[in-house]
């Protein structure tokens, strides 16, 4: 019976499945499978206090595994103890990365990792090399512990004394793993406006959302280099790209919001500041807001469109089509204007592979978000071109802020606003690994002149 049933059914070894698994059907089947884990959790009693419905926690579970931030519920008041901890666990998995994380518990237990297994990590990751995987994934373990410890540390010190040690504790951890991997959740309706001048929730909150956004290979290569010189092109690149992103940011918020009184004009001349750098920090990944996002002037909301489709860096705990990925861009043009064949940077020349892959990854990543707010146009119209384009901007970027009109989408917008979320999250490493993939043409054809421009 036994040989008779081996025969019929045969067992393939797991090395083979595992050769099937293609990194691309992992990344995508290991994301829907948290999101439906999530969405079983948050649906039952012992997670909320009202009953909400399949839509609503599945919503949930996509915006937390995604990082995203939106919401159809308030988080404080509709989520018991449990169901917040649930999400918190969700976004934690869903940040540093599913594949990261599983690598993480196999190395904990002794388990060597295979090749098949280094490669769906690798791709999962972006990352180039086989050698220092290993170390890489214990550097980020490390890492994620330590900065999000510190973080929650540094906040119970302001709130333990201001909200009792047991929901002031739960509090500054809920924010610290909210904050670095750029989730946006937030324990209260209006996020944290009530602590906009408050210069030690901000300098916190806004350091954990930095440090997530900077990426676990630029905070492995700041912790093994001392010297600039000695850092890798991209860490470079990311380094300076978020500065200069960040300072244009805070100067172009002060200027344009300084006489609106819904934002800055209201607030005393001191807490000015500390607000408008929360506003300038968070608006690219995070999602926080200390100010109502729908009372901001035209031109910062431009502002915020353009931050939110950046995002964050490569192998971080943001989305958008990356940082480095718009500098590409940026000094692809240049090095066109100035008549040279490829762009360099810091002594380093950037391939025309690269070039072509952050042409491909801005170029889908439009098409996305233009077809997303074409379905929203047909679904909920009524909402209003500018808020519609503000809410699939935000959840393609994972970001989370919102004009305010998450709970007013209809079930085929919320939908929409999911798949957004979703492949936001998932489709730029999927797109990575594909773009990836060396590919030698047979032929070779003859150049055509094409008039651009």
């Amino acid at each position: 019976m036994r040989t008779w049933l081996r025969r019929r059914f045969p067992v393939r070894p797991p090395s083979v499945i595992k050769a099937r698994l293609s990194p691309p059907l992992a990344l995508l089947g290991s994301f829907l499978g948290l999101i439906v884990i999530g969405t079983l959790l948050l649906k039952m009693p012992v997670s909320t206090h009202v009953p909400i419905d399949w839509l609503q926690a599945l919503f949930t579970a996509t915006s937390a595994v995604t990082v995203t931030g939106l919401s159809v519920v308030d988080t404080g008041s509709h989520f018991t103890l449990t169901g917040q901890w649930i999400l918190l666990l969700l976004i934690e998995a869903g940040g540093i990365g599913i594949m990261t994380f599983a690598a993480a518990t196999l190395l904990a237990i002794g388990h060597r990792l295979g090749l098949g297994e280094q490669q769906l990590i690798r791709d999962s990751m972006n990352y180039t090399r086989f050698s220092d995987l290993g170390w890489l994934i214990r550097r980020i373990v490390v890492m994620v512990v330590v900065v999000q410890a510190l973080g929650a540390g540094l906040l119970m010190l302001i709130w333990v004394p201001a909200l009792g040690w047991g929901q002031g504790a739960f509090h500054s951890l809920f924010y610290a793993v909210s904050s670095f991997n750029n989730a946006g959740f937030a324990l209260s309706a209006d996020s944290l406006t009530g602590w906009g001048g408050h210069w030690g929730v901000v300098a916190i909150i806004t350091l954990l959302v930095i440090v997530g956004g900077l990426g676990f290979t630029v905070l492995a290569d700041l912790g093994k280099q001392r010297r600039w010189s000695q850092l890798t092109l991209h860490s470079k690149m990311m380094l300076v790209g978020t500065g200069g992103l960040l300072l244009f940011s805070l100067v172009f918020f002060l200027l344009a919001e300084w006489n609106n009184p819904a934002t800055l004009a209201g607030l005393p001349w001191y807490e000015r500041l500390p607000v408008a750098w929360f506003q300038a920090v968070t608006p690219r990944t995070a999602g926080f807001n200390v100010v109502d996002v729908a009372s901001l002037t035209l031109p910062v909301t431009v502002l915020y469109l353009l931050l939110m489709f950046i995002g964050a860096g490569t192998n971080s705990t943001g989305s958008g089509i990356k940082v480095t990925t718009f500098m590409v861009l940026v000094l692809a043009t240049r090095a066109f204007l100035r008549g040279r064949p490829l762009p360099s940077l810091f002594g380093r020349q950037i391939s025309a592979q690269l070039v072509y892959k952050a042409l491909a990854v801005a170029l889908i990543a439009s098409v996305l978000v233009f077809v997303a707010l074409m379905a929203l146009t047909f679904t909920d119209g009524r909402l209003g071109l500018e808020n519609l384009l503000f809410e699939v901007v935000s959840a393609f970027g994972t970001v989370g802020l919102s004009r305010g009109i998450t709970t007013e989408l209809s079930t085929p917008g919320q939908l929409i606003i999911m798949l957004t979320m979703f492949l936001g999250r998932v489709g730029p490493l999927t797109l990575a690994f594909l773009l990836t993939r060396p590919h030698q043409p047979v032929v070779r054809y003859p150049e055509g002149e094409v008039h651009i421009g």
